[in-house]
């Protein structure tokens, strides 16, 4: 219990910091828009186009769902008293690079990611395919500032970024990867 507690301290969230975007504050809340925005309804509806949608790809979409929520807990879980909500890590926090983050660098943005493209699955939606696709750019600018942060402040972080996938591995603007030197 205590590392959670440790989590959620020296995130150093303010309103000063939140309209100056010291921190990139404005891509988690961005972030948090477009997923509290999949709570909307399907729109437009697949049946008021006309179409049936499949019991089989609502299914897919909800084992998509769960599968996301599993990798988000194994994030949370590796990350401990490192994780932050913003693309600034916290002070003085440690490079996790084992577990989940062996197999990719943005294993929390992965898991937003399927878990989005689980909802617009189960929902058949316009709507929240326009909110995966904005997702993505949302998550991939975030993941790009919150690396140069990283760059600066973990010597190790360069040699991670050449061997480790970005977010998703071998998916072209989900993994880039640094060139290896020499």
């Amino acid at each position: 219990m205590e590392d959670w507690k440790q989590a959620f301290q020296g995130w150093n969230l303010s309103w000063t910091s939140l309209f100056n975007n010291q921190q990139g504050e404005w891509w988690l809340v961005a972030q948090l828009l477009l997923i509290v925005g999949h709570l909307a309804p399907a729109w437009p509806a697949p049946d008021s186009l006309g179409v049936h949608w499949p019991a089989v790809m609502t299914l897919s979409g909800l084992i998509l769902l769960a599968g996301g929520l599993g990798l988000a807990v194994q994030g949370f879980r590796a990350l401990g008293p490192s994780l932050s909500p913003l693309p600034e890590p916290k002070q003085g926090a440690a490079l996790v690079t084992t577990g989940v983050y062996a197999h990719c660098r943005h294993p929390l943005y992965r898991a937003v990611l399927v878990c989005s493209l689980g909802v617009t699955l189960a929902w058949g939606s316009l709507l929240h395919m326009a909110l995966f696709v904005a997702l993505v750019a949302v998550l991939t600018g975030k993941a790009h500032r919150e690396e140069r942060q990283l760059l600066q402040c973990c010597p190790n972080y360069a040699h991670y970024m050449t061997t480790t996938a970005a977010i998703v591995a071998h998916v072209p603007g989900l993994d880039w990867r640094a060139p290896r030197s020499g």
